[in-house]
């Protein structure tokens, strides 16, 4: 079980083993990935490292989901 500190909250997930790659963590979220920006422990992950990028148990996430909208 993979337990990390998510936008400042504490989260397990059960599905994902300590070590997982953020684009299956991101998944896990059930996020669309051209719309989310990912800090892991203080640094900006660049989209095209996910993959390579491994989430442990400890590490401290922000993640953002930008949202269109507003008014004309």
């Amino acid at each position: 079980m993979l337990e990390v500190t998510l936008n400042g909250n504490s989260r397990s997930f059960p599905s994902l083993a300590p070590g997982a790659a953020l684009d299956a963590f991101i998944a896990e979220l059930g996020l669309k990935t051209d719309r989310v920006a990912v800090e892991l422990n203080g640094d900006i992950v660049p989209r095209a490292q996910w993959p390579a990028t491994l989430v442990h148990s400890g590490d401290k996430l922000e993640v953002v989901h930008f949202v269109g909208g507003g008014t004309k």
